[in-house]
């Protein structure tokens, strides 16, 4: 078992390790409010020092590394990381309370991010052009290449500490930029634990720097420094907008926040739907962007549906994230945990029905299904972020198109039915950044392109897609005349 007595963590800069005895954070376990550690905030002058850092090691020496060299610091990472699995998943269960099961997976996730990003390190290409199409072109020719931007701020959450830290990191690195990162203050310690294993790779000292603490003070001189050449975010939007009007010359990409559709036809599989909902919506308890929250059931089957979902949610087992048999777990802190308990409070009170759950105990909310919900009741339009799924009844396909597309959001969707006429017709319909046909929203793989539309933000993650965005096309052009 991971030892914590002594977890006190600083600032990395240049790689060396900064920190102030006189300040310092508690990191709380959210399933027992225990310390398990503690960090010590960076100051706004260390900003300063860790951009400078990053730009003095791009110029020096990450942008004229060859790609082999970075595919292979990548590459052993992912190894480093699968050899070291079980000490990186109690770490996640620790600091962000998640059960020990989906912390493995976040590891196992994390491995193949690293390879898919060392794999991608060795494939960024150029294109010729052919220059004698232009009248005056002849005997030219041009080409072009991708080139590093140079230093990426990167803004990373709680709920995913170690995956989503990799899908701006690990990008960054395979195309030859430096990072400085503000992981959440909350979920510290598994970016000092990566940051470590890629040191022992062989990653230059400095090609990664991270600063502790909240975002209240260190966000906005990150963001507009004039040598952070992008912002790449994943966080509330509130956060995300207010980053890209302090940064509105620079690239960003901002991953914020949704209220996930998810439509079941009469002719889907039910049970399937039902499992792949009660997977959706309670993973993490409900702390993922994707959730499943608005679950819309063609009238036909709602009550059945809303019965066999009840009876797959009391099998899942409440306990400590480390034990083996736990399936569902914590909110991130108990203030998280009352806010989630006055919105079902607040919906219940404007007529919803409690068709399970609805309680909570310190940090833990019960896996809660609500129905007889109007579209402008919180937890149907806002984000709510927690284990709250809601069930609205619908008649025709039109009817439930116009539904899922009212919302300020639009990231993922899921739609079920064995119809492929329909399922294709719908998946074209709903604005969001991506539809999954019979799967439910949450689902993510990490190569795919993933980003959403509306207030759910602006660009694309997925190692691909991030490369290309982290890369700028520099164009080469060459007279061929003696």
């Amino acid at each position: 078992m991971l030892q914590t007595e002594t977890l006190h963590a600083g600032s990395y800069i240049g790689g060396e390790e900064i920190k102030y005895n006189h300040r310092n954070l508690k990191v709380l376990n959210p399933y027992n409010q225990e310390v398990i550690g503690k960090i010590s905030p960076a100051l706004v002058d260390d900003v300063e020092k860790a951009i400078l850092n990053a730009d003095k090691v791009f110029h020096e020496t990450m942008k004229h590394m060859p790609a082999y060299e970075r595919s292979e610091i990548l590459r052993k990472t992912a190894d480093l990381l699968e050899k070291r699995a079980q000490k990186f998943a109690e770490m996640l269960s620790l600091e962000a309370g998640k059960p020990i099961q989906e912390s493995r997976g976040e590891v196992t996730r994390a491995v193949q991010v690293l390879r898919f990003a060392s794999e991608g390190a060795k494939s960024i290409y150029g294109e010729q052009i052919s220059l004698d199409s232009a009248i005056g072109g002849e005997n030219q020719m041009g080409v072009t290449k991708r080139i590093p931007l140079g230093v990426i701020a990167a803004i990373t959450p709680f709920n995913f500490p170690l995956n989503l830290v990799l899908h701006k990191v690990a990008p960054a690195i395979a195309t030859g930029n430096t990072v400085v990162l503000k992981p959440a203050e909350k979920t510290p310690f598994s970016s000092v634990l990566l940051y470590q294993l890629l040191e022992e790779a062989g990653l230059p000292k400095g090609a990664l720097n991270i600063l502790m603490g909240p975002g209240q003070e260190l966000v906005e001189p990150l963001v507009t420094h004039p040598k952070v050449r992008k912002v790449t975010f994943t966080g509330s939007g509130k956060v995300g907008w207010m980053i890209k009007e302090m940064a509105p010359r620079k690239r960003v990409t901002l991953e914020l926040g949704s209220n996930a559709p998810n439509i079941i036809f009469a002719d889907a599989d039910v049970e399937q739907a039902t499992q792949a909902i009660a997977m959706g919506g309670y993973t993490f308890a409900g702390q993922a962007c994707v959730s499943a929250q608005r679950v819309y059931v063609e009238r036909s089957i709602h009550d059945a549906f809303v019965k066999r979902l009840v009876t797959e949610l009391q099998k899942l087992k409440t306990g400590n994230p480390l034990d083996e048999g736990t399936s569902f777990g914590p909110m991130i802190t108990e203030d998280a945990a009352i806010r989630a308990e006055s919105w079902i409070n607040e919906a219940v009170g404007q007529g919803a029905k409690v068709a399970i759950g609805g309680k909570r105990d310190g940090a833990v909310v019960e896996p809660t299904v609500i129905t007889d919900v109007d579209p402008d009741m919180k937890v149907v339009c806002a984000e709510v972020f927690a284990p709250i799924v809601s069930i609205l009844p619908f008649e025709t396909e039109e009817e439930v198109i116009a539904s899922a597309n009212d919302s300020e959001f639009g990231l993922h969707a899921g739609v079920f039915t064995k119809d492929i006429y329909r399922a294709f017709r719908v998946a074209d319909a709903i604005d969001t950044g991506g539809v999954w046909i019979n799967e439910v929203s949450v689902r993510r793989y990490d190569h795919i392109p993933y980003g959403g539309v509306k207030n759910s933000g602006i660009g694309k993650e997925g190692i691909k897609y991030a490369i290309d965005d982290m890369t700028a096309i520099k164009f080469i052009g060459i007279n061929l005349k003696s």
